[in-house]
């Protein structure tokens, strides 16, 4: 399979498109929908689906465009299903100084929930990580997991947004993460990719 990271938006937010040998699934279409498109367009295979790690503004930016283009589900986790049309939940309220108008989605995700998946030609584990937000999923396929805002390269998700806690986030990370094999790879919502091996035996916000 392969992994194509897009950083986009103004918070450099990684879409991921996953590309296997029949066709393509996007996780997080964070922003700069003509991004996405091209690179669809250039891999030449049919979307199966869109799955949403969590529902913060920078992280569903291209949401709408993305979906209505290729006429597909999208997935999020039922603790945030209102979240897509509620700037004060999905965070996109908070930010109008910083030129970020409010995202109001009028798509009803398919509720994500804890166990194997398979999406069209897709199959993967999808494991509830909050901490960051309340309905985190995080998507766990061969030899790589998909974790959004919950640990990143030398960091861990902030905390501060709206029903965001630290405790169930270092747990999360701890009881969850760090139990999966040490050279499963992470990428993450932002900035580069590690392994939990790494992540274990170095980040600075989780001694063990």
């Amino acid at each position: 399979m392969e992994i194509k990271t897009l950083p986009l938006g103004m918070l450099e937010t990684n879409c991921y498109i996953l590309n296997n040998e029949k066709s393509v699934l996007i996780i997080d279409p964070s922003g700069e929908p003509e991004v996405i498109r091209q690179t669809v367009e250039e891999i030449g295979k049919p979307v199966e689906g869109i799955l949403l790690t969590h529902a913060h503004f920078d992280h569903i930016g291209a949401l709408d465009s993305i979906a209505e283009t290729y006429n597909t589900a999208v997935w999020l986790g039922g603790e945030e299903s209102d979240w897509l049309s509620d700037p004060s939940k999905n965070g996109s309220g908070k930010y109008r100084d910083m030129g970020i108008e409010p995202i109001v989605s009028d798509i009803s995700p398919e509720v994500l929930k804890e166990g194997a998946m398979h999406i069209g030609s897709f199959s993967f584990e999808s494991i509830h990580t909050p901490g960051h937000s309340p309905g985190s999923m995080s998507f766990l396929f061969e030899d790589f997991i998909i974790s959004g805002d919950v640990l990143f390269n030398g960091g861990i998700g902030r905390t501060d947004l709206y029903r965001g806690d630290h405790m169930t986030l270092l747990n999360t990370i701890e009881q969850k993460l760090y139990a999966l094999d040490a050279d499963t790879e992470v990428y993450p919502g932002h900035g580069p990719s590690t392994v939990i091996g790494k992540e274990k035996t170095s980040n600075p916000f989780i001694r063990r």
